[in-house]
């Protein structure tokens, strides 16, 4: 599933999947920047909260952005027949940033996927509309997400459960909370099923701000660990036993602070 097309001469929206356990109380650095870029004191930013089950998500993100004098609301989407309801489609046309918080993956993947709710995500991002998401929020903006998986620095045959996600973008799987939970090894088994796009895993605190160009910066107090394997040349996955350890050979691998760059489409990055 390729992202939504942009109209002729209209910039895509920015995609920013943050690792969760984001500051919400003192410099606010991420969420700062995401309401800077989705305008400011004329944003207008709806906050999804359908990953979180506690009542007040939606509220506390609301208070957050309201406090850098933005406008906001959420809106309770806890059921797929929620999705089809057209009071909530018209409050998502007029928002300028999209936040989705974390959670659980599989609400938000059983819950939108397929829904006009999803859709609409996937148009207004490509006519322009920011989106971020946190933890949950953050795989789910991609066309594969991680669902699950097993903790640890090894790749295994069962490491990660897939499901679909927004395919805002198609040249990246995400994991996050990804330093702080010991998720190399899960990261590495999802890109083993597909070495096409690359893999980043994204430290709480810490964010990649994905331009309209496909390059993006690391901002917050952690790192990005971004894992190529466009040279790999060798794959154990496809005959590997149950729960067994992958062996994968020529992936490349980056650890990128805070103000690094990653090119998505030509694979570089700068520090």
């Amino acid at each position: 599933m390729c992202p939504a097309a942009s109209p002729v001469n209209t910039d895509r929206g920015w995609i920013i999947p943050i690792g969760g356990a984001e500051d919400k109380v003192n410099d606010k650095t991420i969420l700062k920047r995401f309401c800077e870029l989705s305008g400011g004191k004329d944003a207008k930013i709806l906050v999804i909260p359908t990953a979180s089950q506690l009542e007040d998500t939606g509220p506390r993100y609301v208070e957050i952005f309201e406090s850098m004098g933005a406008k906001s609301m959420y809106i309770p989407v806890d059921e797929r027949e929620d999705c089809f309801k057209d009071e909530i489609i018209e409050t998502l046309n007029r928002a300028t940033g999209i936040f989705i918080t974390g959670g659980n993956q599989l609400r938000l993947s059983t819950i939108l996927g397929g829904t006009p709710v999803a859709k609409l995500i996937r148009s207004l991002n490509a006519n322009g509309v920011h989106v971020a998401g946190t933890s949950a929020g953050a795989a789910i903006v991609s066309e594969h997400m991680i669902a699950g998986g097993k903790t640890g620095p090894t790749p295994k045959e069962d490491g990660a459960t897939m499901a679909p996600g927004l395919g805002l973008t198609n040249k990246l799987i995400i994991d996050q909370h990804f330093r702080q939970r010991d998720r190399i090894g899960r990261l590495l088994a999802a890109l083993s099923y597909n070495p096409f796009i690359s893999g980043i895993g994204i430290d709480e605190d810490t964010a990649a701000f994905i331009s309209p160009q496909g390059i993006f910066e690391v901002v917050g107090a952690g790192a990005i660990t971004v894992v190529d394997p466009s040279e790999l040349t060798h794959s154990s996955m496809h005959d590997a036993r149950h729960k067994e350890n992958i062996t994968l050979i020529g992936m490349k691998l980056h650890i990128l602070g805070e103000g690094s760059k990653y090119d998505i489409n030509t694979r570089e990055a700068f520090a």
